[in-house]
């Protein structure tokens, strides 16, 4: 059997071009476009440059998943990276991609996500809480800080019983849990397009001249303006982030070799169109100082727009982000079953439900550890310690296209990134750059933390940390004996 097929087995090809490109957009956009630009703004303090920020985040971004579906096509595979850097750097560093994966990486933004969508369910209903003595109980867990599980418990209820809701749906069948995920992608995107209609169309709506009008108060130039520009650039290819996830169902993908490039390439292109067109209207409705001071600038142009913006905004928030984390949800098990199915996690991982033919035991138990995390209330903390490995496991994959040629230089290409080797390696640089920066970033914070007494911690360098902890527990089941070959391993159809 060769090692395609028994990744693959018992995973049934269910899903389409259109819901691959639904996972894409669905995977991308969650809250990012809906915060991050108020504060971007303030960064770089002139419209043009934040749209200029906005459409190289997104070429960048586009680079990335064009390199990255050359790979796909050639090892269309459930697991995506995780697969990929098994055969292109070997089964440690593949490891602890995937550890970094389920530890925090996806886990944590799966509680993240979910959070974001019950914080904006408040603005519906009000949600219980404990009382202030014991809702403030808390304990300290060593290099992560203060863990107050009974924190705003009514929000993480909410967000628990999503997971639990989201991870039961992606259960019982992947088809279900893709048709889950095109409505939901198509109704967030159908709510960013009639915010963009309101403010150009209402006659609340905006000047033309605040498309090109600089702050009265930010004066960047030089390295301040790099600087800034540096900075407006990480909370853009934070909002771009998710293009990735696509890649971990490959053996759920009916003709992956042509529908997962596609998939990258127009779910790609058409994320980065409605970030640009919804930045557009945001700068047409605010001047550019007063989408500075905002801290969730969809709101206030809803406000601005129509009465009653501000709920409107809240539930297109809820849309997407539930759409997200279905999204998370549904793909990124897909990386513990391979890994479970090569041998380096627990076996039971790499099972398939009889009846559902998904790898149901993995779903489970991502959705245990996703709610712990959540309960822990440290997933923001820790999430932002694996912005700089996210990064560099970004860099190290797009950099596999050019060793997998040199491997298999005969092996057939569906499809090949277009430019090469521009398109990879202008990928690779910038995310070396941005990597670098964020070192910097964090030496700075660090310092400034220490000089005034806080609590102080080197965030990238606690996430290369945690990655490095995966390195024992990857030789502990490499002393294991070889997976057995089981009934589920044979292919369905």
């Amino acid at each position: 059997m060769t090692p395609t097929r028994r990744l693959n087995a018992g995973l049934v090809p269910t899903l389409g071009l259109f819901t691959t490109m639904m996972l894409v957009i669905g995977g991308v956009i969650g809250s990012g476009i809906f915060r991050k630009p108020g504060v971007m703004a303030a960064q770089v303090g002139s419209p043009e440059l934040l749209l200029g920020v906005w459409i190289l985040a997104g070429v960048l971004t586009l680079f990335g998943a064009l390199t990255n579906a050359e790979i796909a096509s050639l090892i269309p595979e459930t697991g995506g990276q995780y697969v990929y850097f098994e055969r292109m750097y070997g089964p440690f560093f593949a490891f602890l991609y995937g550890w970094a994966t389920f530890a925090v990486m996806q886990c944590g933004s799966i509680a993240a996500i979910t959070y974001v969508f019950a914080e904006y369910a408040t603005h519906f209903v009000t949600l219980p809480e404990f009382q202030a003595g014991l809702g403030a109980w808390s304990f300290h867990v060593p290099l992560v800080g203060d863990v107050t599980p009974l924190k705003e418990i009514g929000t993480k209820g909410v967000a628990a019983i999503l997971i639990v809701l989201l991870t039961a749906i992606n259960y019982v069948g992947v088809r279900f849990g893709g048709l889950v995920q095109n409505i939901f992608t198509v109704a967030k995107v159908t709510a960013m397009l009639l915010l963009v209609l309101g403010a150009f169309c209402l006659p609340t709506g905006g000047a033309v001249a605040n498309l090109t009008t600089p702050s009265a108060h930010i004066h960047l130039s030089g390295l301040a303006l790099v600087a800034g520009m540096a900075a407006a650039l990480q909370g853009a290819f934070w909002a771009y982030d998710g293009w990735n996830k696509l890649t971990y169902i490959a053996g759920e993908v009916k003709q992956p070799q042509r529908n997962i490039p596609l998939g990258l390439l127009w779910g790609m292109l058409i994320v980065t169109g409605i970030y640009i067109v919804m930045n557009v209207a945001y700068a047409y409705v605010l001047p550019i100082d007063q989408m500075a001071q905002s801290k969730l600038v969809a709101a206030d142009v809803a406000e601005r727009c129509f009465t009653g913006g501000g709920r409107w905004i809240a539930a297109a928030v809820m849309v997407s982000t539930f759409g997200t984390a279905n999204a998370t949800i549904l793909a990124t098990a897909r990386v513990y079953f391979s890994m479970a199915r090569m041998g380096h996690f627990p076996r039971r991982l790499g099972s398939v439900h009889p009846r559902f033919h998904t790898p149901a035991t993995s779903l489970v138990v991502q959705g245990i550890w996703s709610i712990l995390l959540l309960l822990s209330g440290t997933f923001d903390t820790l999430t932002d310690t694996l912005i700089f490995v996210s990064w560099a496991f970004y860099a190290v994959g797009a950099y596999g296209v050019f060793v997998l040629r040199r491997k298999l230089p005969d092996a057939p290409r569906p499809y090949k990134v277009p430019g090469y080797p521009l398109v990879p390696w202008t990928f690779i640089v910038f995310a070396v750059l941005y990597l670098v920066f964020t070192v910097y970033n964090d030496i700075i914070g660090y310092q400034a933390s220490v000089t005034a007494g806080k609590p102080a911690m080197i965030n990238s360098a606690f996430g290369a940390v945690l990655t490095l902890i995966g390195a024992p527990i990857y030789l502990f089941y490499r002393t294991r004996p070889p997976r057995p070959a089981q009934s589920g391993d044979a292919p369905v159809s």
